[in-house]
């Protein structure tokens, strides 16, 4: 019996330091075929043997592919947001500047090679069912990026804040959806003078 408990507690404690490490590469190579092939295209057996790894080490870190898939756009949406907060700091008290230098930034990504838009809006056109686990990820970053244009425009003295910053929110969905099917040289890539035009146009007179 003591031996049975040793053997039992030996192999409880080898998954349990291994974890981390595993799980940080399933989802290092589940984020760049999921990116870059699409969610639902790309199966668990796929993702295991390019990880190296066991299934059975996958569904300890991750109870499921859904799971995984939101976990992915999770650290999507950290990214993302970083990025954001970068050209936001980079021009402290100019909301016009802030908008201009992320777009900047968003019409240069487009035009690489292997651009294949937001992760966020890729999942969205994927999982149209609400409750999703990736589906709803999407949308609160969506819906957050809305927020913050709205209160932005608003700070630029917009005369209708609201209108702006929707309008904003639909250059840059229309520059992640341009940019795949224009590439090099594409619409997206003026996608920041466009705001800012819209923008000029916007300001109270």
């Amino acid at each position: 019996m003591a031996s049975d408990n040793k053997i039992e507690m030996s192999t409880n404690e080898v998954p349990a330091a291994a974890a981390p490490k595993a799980a940080d590469k399933i989802l290092g190579v589940a984020r760049d075929l999921f990116y870059r092939e699409g969610i639902r295209a790309i199966g668990v057996d796929e993702i295991v043997r390019r990880a190296g790894v066991t299934k059975p080490s996958l569904y300890r870190s991750f109870p499921s592919k859904d799971e995984l898939a939101a976990s992915y756009l999770r650290q999507y949406d950290l990214e993302f947001w970083q990025r954001f907060d970068e050209a936001v700091d980079a021009h402290p008290g100019n909301p016009r500047a802030q908008i201009i230098a992320f777009l900047t930034r968003v019409g240069k990504r487009t035009q690489r090679p292997d651009y294949r838009g937001c992760g966020m809006t890729n999942a969205a056109v994927e999982y149209p069912e609400h409750g999703h686990p990736a589906r709803v990820v999407s949308e609160a970053n969506k819906q957050e990026l809305r927020r913050r244009l709205r209160a932005m425009a608003a700070a630029i003295g917009a005369a209708d804040s609201d209108t702006l910053g929707d309008g904003l929110l639909l250059l840059i969905e229309g520059a992640y959806i341009s940019g795949q099917l224009f590439g090099l040289g594409g619409p997206a890539a003026s996608v920041a003078r466009n705001a800012d035009l819209l923008i000029e146009a916007s300001l109270k007179k």
